[in-house]
């Protein structure tokens, strides 16, 4: 029987150089998650092309509505990720086990909730948020199908958080492939051949997300052990769901009320009409793009710091985070920077209506500029969980990128009332949110990494 070190798709995280493995296990996770990205953006693209700026902005305004609903599941996933990285340093194959089918059927579990609560709390939240009445037809309908799917996003989001745990991101985003090309045929085929509007892109991306959770898993079905997915053993652990509930819950949350503060600030974009919640919705794809960057630098040094600390290997724990921070950096600020050379022409993909394109170029010069400082609060929160302690990364960014957004929103925004002064909002908490996320490492540091600190 094959063990975890035999399989080609696994990275050792606990012997030999670091920068290399860091890179082939960000990268692939970065094509990953922008290919994931790319379901929405062919959602907003064809809808803008083809059945108009109202279709287009009905996809758009979803976005900080669907965040803000899976974003504490999604956190989840991060705490199983991290609890089976645990496991993997420690070498306990048993609790390796039991902790995957646990993950998997947290899984299954969540998706349910989801499906229900989205055709519940659709409506009500989009009219709550001041969705303009051309489009809030439109975007129930869009958020209910989208949230049909969500069995499908759960599994495969835990599921490749199973496979990140021992280095395997190449897989995932082999999935994300096949369905990112089934989604952009069949967004065409239901829009410009069957003539449907918000709807017919929301089927395309269930049924896309059915495509990526069955390849997800069929792979955890054939995987070799201790990782191997059994589904007559699905279980809910007691001790590992509280492990997973104790890192995931606080990344969750702060997801949860990052997205709140998005919900927010879009509903002061929606006060400005259709042309400019369509603007934002396609100049808000390449921030996420840049965003995804990111956040493969960060699962990067969470899974690879989650090893090594269940190994007591705290000096590579530091260099981890180093690493991640430079090369996330790098990469993101490139990203930012092509992405505003370009503005015009990427905004283009996405409408050819003059109203919209202003306000998306005004929206990638005021914010996606400025994307890559995230990577200082999102990296360094990440080596802080990836050593068990979650909550503070949670508190730091709830209040750096979340509090000081609505207090922006709802005191200062008043006083200015311009599309500008509301997105400068983004970078302003960047910066503030990395410098508090800095501090807070650095007077951490001896605690979660003693043999560092006197190596």
């Amino acid at each position: 029987m094959k063990t975890l070190k035999d399989h080609s798709n696994q990275i050792d995280m606990l012997h030999g150089p670091l920068l290399g493995k860091i890179l082939l296990f960000a990268l692939p996770l970065a094509a990953s998650s922008i290919l994931q990205q790319l379901f929405n953006s062919a959602d907003v693209a064809v809808a803008g092309r083809f059945a108009g700026y109202q279709a287009q902005a009905a996809v758009g305004v979803n976005t900080p509505v669907i965040n803000l609903l899976i974003n504490l599941f999604v956190g989840l996933s991060v705490g199983g990720n991290v609890v089976i990285a645990n496991f993997i340093g420690q070498r306990k194959d048993h609790e390796i086990h039991t902790a995957v089918h646990t993950v998997v059927a947290l899984a299954f579990l969540s998706g349910l909730f989801l499906l229900g609560l989205g055709q519940v709390a659709a409506r009500p939240i989009l009219s709550l948020m001041g969705t303009p009445e051309d489009t809030l037809d439109l975007a129930v309908v869009y958020l209910r199908i989208y949230f049909l799917g969500m069995p499908f996003i759960m599994f495969y989001n835990f599921g490749a958080a199973v496979l990140r745990s021992v280095g395997d991101t190449r897989r995932p985003l082999l999935c994300l492939v096949i369905s990112g090309v089934i989604n952009v045929i069949l967004n065409l085929i239901f829009v410009i051949v069957f003539h449907r509007s918000a709807d017919g892109v929301a089927i395309a991306t269930v049924l896309s997300n059915g495509v990526s959770a069955t390849l997800v898993m069929l792979f955890l079905l054939r995987e070799s052990e201790p990782i191997r997915l059994d589904m007559k053993r699905l279980c809910l652990d007691k001790n590992i769901l509280r492990r997973v509930v104790r890192i995931g819950v606080p990344a969750g949350l702060q997801g949860m009320v990052f997205s709140l503060s998005n919900v927010c600030i879009q509903s002061a974009i929606n006060g400005f009409g259709s042309a400019a919640m369509a603007g934002s919705a396609a100049a808000q794809n390449f921030e996420s793009f840049t965003f995804y960057v990111t956040n493969s630098f960060n699962q990067a040094t969470v899974t690879f710091v989650s090893q090594n600390y269940g190994a007591h290997q705290f000096e590579r724990c530091k260099r981890v985070l180093v690493l991640s921070l430079i090369s996330g950096f790098i990469a993101s600020g490139l990203m930012s920077a092509v992405f505003c050379l370009g503005r015009r022409t990427f905004i283009l993909l996405f409408t050819t209506e003059p109203d919209v394109i202003e306000y998306g170029v005004s929206r990638i010069l005021h914010v996606g500029l400025f994307s890559f400082l995230a990577v200082s609060y999102e990296v360094t929160g990440a080596a802080l969980r990836g050593a068990g302690y979650s909550l503070t990364p949670t508190i730091i960014t709830v209040f750096g990128s979340c509090v000081l957004r609505l207090v922006w929103v709802y005191l200062l925004f008043g006083k200015f009332s311009t599309f500008a002064s509301l997105l400068s909002v983004y970078p302003i908490t960047w910066v503030v949110t990395g410098l508090m996320m800095f501090t807070a490492y650095f007077t951490l540091r001896k605690k979660l990494f003693p043999k560092a600190e006197n190596a």
